[in-house]
């Protein structure tokens, strides 16, 4: 029996791919259960060592709320900050002026070459050469201007292949009804381009959430993977469990991420499928919106 993607695998072929499956969960058993063995040996798997975890708040209150709190002011002023600005330079790349073009080019080639993490480290010392920021704060903001400089360039990216994605039709109906090019990007091609980019601006999103705990290792800012280390030092080195901790919450905010993005992409599919409205120019050179042509019933007959 064949299929329209590949034949049906002969006897032959069923036994070897048997063989392969009984192999892998071998070989599988057999990590899981050296990884078992080496926690256990050293102590890591005792319950004394995950009990403060699910018998008390202290853990959370003291280390981990506030450290959470740090990644996602982090985080959320990066992407405020990182957004629009790598908007501004995506369109900038796109410009019909070649100096435009050029300068919006170099400026995202530049900082999307450079690791986020020496970005950190080059913003903390600017910090502290050139400014008055108390050493209290300093780590916020280098890790901030660090992930918006980085995330600005790779965003900037994400739009421009965004909007080039789009067919060329679109640009030609918007001219051939007079729209400017202003007009034509706002009204016809970042609208439609959105939905093409929210996936990987969703991606980027999570990448600017886990880059956080860059702050933490080298510039001792106070986030959330950075309290593992006190949270195990007072808990009787229970590394692996604060580490497994810390990395469930990550989990649950990234897929929280995730999960609002792909309902904010099915609704603005919907929102597409379900409007007929046609925007021109109006005759002062304005923009009228049309709204799709309605179908009247009266008295039986239709007009």
């Amino acid at each position: 029996m064949t299929s329209v993607l590949y034949d049906a695998p002969g006897t032959r072929a069923k036994r070897r791919n048997i063989g392969y499956t009984i192999l892998f969960t071998a070989v599988l058993a057999l990590v899981v259960w050296w990884v078992y063995d080496g926690l256990s040996s050293k102590g890591q798997l005792d319950w004394i060592k995950w009990e403060p975890f699910f018998t008390s708040s202290q853990p959370y209150t003291t280390y981990i709320w506030p450290g959470l709190q740090n990644t996602l002011i982090a985080a959320s002023l990066a992407l405020v900050i990182a957004l629009p600005l790598g908007a501004v330079f995506g369109i900038a790349r796109l410009s019909d002026h070649g100096w435009v073009r050029g300068a919006a080019g170099t400026v995202v080639e530049f900082f999307r070459a450079i690791p986020v993490l020496i970005l950190m480290l080059f913003a903390n010392q600017a910090y502290a050469d050139f400014t008055n920021i108390s050493s209290d704060v300093r780590p916020l903001y280098a890790v901030v201007t660090g992930l918006v400089l980085y995330n600005a360039s790779v965003l900037a990216e994400i739009v421009r292949a965004g909007i080039q994605s789009l067919p060329s039709g679109q640009t030609d109906a918007a001219k051939a009804i007079g729209m400017r090019k202003g007009q034509t990007m706002r009204h016809v091609l970042l609208p439609q381009s959105v939905t093409a980019m929210l996936p990987a601006i969703v991606s980027q999103m999570v990448v600017i959430v886990k880059d956080t705990a860059l702050g933490g290792a080298m510039l001792s800012f106070s986030e959330l993977l950075a309290s593992v280390r006190p949270m195990s030092a007072n808990y009787g080195a229970n590394t692996i469990a604060s580490f497994t901790v810390v990395a469930v919450i990550f989990v649950a905010l990234n897929f929280a991420l995730t999960t609002m993005a792909g309902w904010l992409e099915r609704k603005l599919r919907r929102g597409k499928k379900s409007t007929g409205a046609v925007v021109h120019a109006g005759p002062g050179g304005g923009l009228e919106t049309v709204g799709p042509p309605v179908l009247k019933v009266d008295d039986g007959n239709a007009s």
